[in-house]
């Protein structure tokens, strides 16, 4: 049985072992899933995106792909700044 012990720190009771866990906006890189959770943008149209071979925020380690998420944010920023300016 895990028990939340604060925002970072879980505690199992079996195994009485601590495990850290990093939220989401502190990460430098961010898989699929957890860029579609913090964007709202789906998992299909980041695949879209990050499979441009111009994309400055996308990581390839392998078949993995991560995306950098302080220059996702700059592009998100752009973007936003562009279509208002429309």
């Amino acid at each position: 049985m895990v028990r939340r012990l604060g925002a970072l720190l879980y505690f199992e009771k079996k195994r009485r072992t601590f495990i850290n866990e990093v939220p989401i906006w502190e990460k430098s890189n961010l898989t699929l899933e957890e860029a579609a959770a913090y964007s709202g943008i789906g998992i299909n149209k980041l695949r879209q995106l990050t499979n441009d071979e111009d994309c400055e925020f996308v990581l390839w380690l392998g078949t993995k792909r991560l995306i950098k998420r302080r220059k996702f944010d700059e592009y998100i920023e752009k973007l936003y700044a562009f279509l208002l300016e429309l």
